[in-house]
């Protein structure tokens, strides 16, 4: 279920040569999103999940809108959000989850292409990043049969957990429900904010 974290920083470079040497892991350039202002580099968390580092993209214009993941605010790296992959259509599990009172907004279409030339395209709902939420509600991606990321990215380190914390637990339960479940989740109430634990080879870090 879990198909990627999404670690947003003001400087993608410097972010991921921290990652790469304070987890001793690597960490691979994923690509540029035209027209966002963003690029990431990526790292395998084991399984089908990914740790995705965004930010600003120095090769392309300012874009017109903000940047996701309010990149454009951040001073430091951040664990804003993560992202799931249902099985079922996204529109099935939006409208849904919508059932509960979240609605998850329209879905969109974004592509990018990989360094190795390998075009990518996915759809996707964006995430519920200010209150109540603050990235505790996953966004959805369907893949629509492109290459998915971690089949070429090394996985050397691995997602122990991901804490979740939720001033309605339950309600964030159902959510989770519709999408899929996935044992790594802990569900918490509590001011809402997310915290993962990785296993690298220099032990567990928490994001």
């Amino acid at each position: 279920m879990i198909d990627h974290l999404v670690l947003a920083t003001p400087d993608v470079a410097a972010t991921a040569a921290q990652v790469r040497d304070e987890w001793h892991i690597t960490v691979v350039p994923g690509g540029s999103h035209s027209g966002r202002g963003t690029r990431n580099e990526l790292a395998g968390l084991g399984g089908s999940s990914y740790l995705e580092i965004v930010g600003p993209d120095d090769g392309q214009p300012d874009p017109p809108l903000p940047r996701p993941f309010g990149i454009d605010e951040l001073a430091a790296p951040a664990l804003v959000a993560w992202c799931a992959r249902p099985t079922l259509p996204l529109a099935e599990v939006a409208q849904r989850i919508a059932a509960h009172g979240i609605d998850l907004g329209p879905i969109a279409e974004m592509t990018r292409v990989r360094p190795d030339g390998v075009h990518l395209r996915w759809q996707l709902t964006f995430p519920l990043l200010g209150p109540p939420h603050a990235g505790t509600v996953p966004f959805l991606i369907d893949w629509l049969g492109s290459p998915h990321p971690t089949a070429s990215l090394p996985h050397e380190a691995s997602l122990t957990f991901l804490h979740l914390m939720h001033p309605n637990a339950d309600l964030l339960r159902t959510v989770l429900a519709e999408v899929g479940s996935a044992d790594t989740i802990r569900v918490e109430h509590g001011a809402a904010g997310l915290v993962a634990d990785i296993w690298t080879p220099r032990g567990v870090v928490r994001l």
